[in-house]
């Protein structure tokens, strides 16, 4: 097992022992789905109770950097707290669920799948588009969108094209969407 392989066994596990429900997404699930790239973090959306997310953070402080203040304002808030690995630099980004419709549905939807021979819970495919849409337009960060093409491309016709519509409608990403299924009718007759 190499160092991310562990760090993220130890961080699923730590949140498997606490009883929070967790997904992944980012770059990890991005990667599974679509064009892999190299990250240093791991981004969870977690779904923690004030009590299990203590037993968490008791959980991993003695292994990783992990405050138990920062990880409380983050529950707080609805806002993020970090865990880190300080020899390797492997990051785990803990994100608290916000209590908006799609959130909750992209909750619901995750999915059991493998990463690097570890088991993960993992947002669904067209759930990290809308993520990563969503993140793209708040960063401007052309890698998000990459990360969306790669994933359009390679999931092809698996996807769920009404849910991805009826959401980027909602999340009010619908027209990078359209502008990224254009581009991925382009690859796609590249390919043939």
């Amino acid at each position: 097992m190499n160092d991310f392989q562990a760090f993220l066994t130890r961080i699923i596990t730590a949140l498997e022992k606490a009883g929070i429900p967790y997904l992944i997404t980012g770059s990890v699930g991005s990667s599974l789905y679509g064009e892999p790239r190299a990250t240093r973090d791991i981004d969870f959306i977690i779904a923690p109770t004030e009590v299990q997310l203590k037993n968490f953070i008791s959980e991993v402080e003695t292994d990783y950097y992990a405050n138990l203040d920062s990880a409380l304002e983050a529950f707080r808030n609805r806002s993020m707290f970090n865990v880190i690995e300080g020899a390797t630099g492997w990051k785990a980004d803990l994100i608290l669920v916000k209590n908006s419709p799609y959130e909750k549905e992209k909750f619901k939807r995750r999915l059991i799948n493998v990463y690097q021979d570890v088991s993960i819970v993992v947002a669904t495919p067209e759930d990290m588009i809308l993520s990563k849409l969503v993140w793209a337009r708040a960063s401007m960060s052309e890698m998000q969108l990459r990360d969306v093409l790669g994933i359009v491309v390679t999931q092809k016709e698996r996807l769920d094209r009404a849910y991805l519509t009826r959401w980027a409608k909602s999340l009010g990403v619908n027209d990078t969407l359209e502008k990224i299924l254009v581009e991925a009718q382009k690859v796609w007759g590249e390919i043939g």
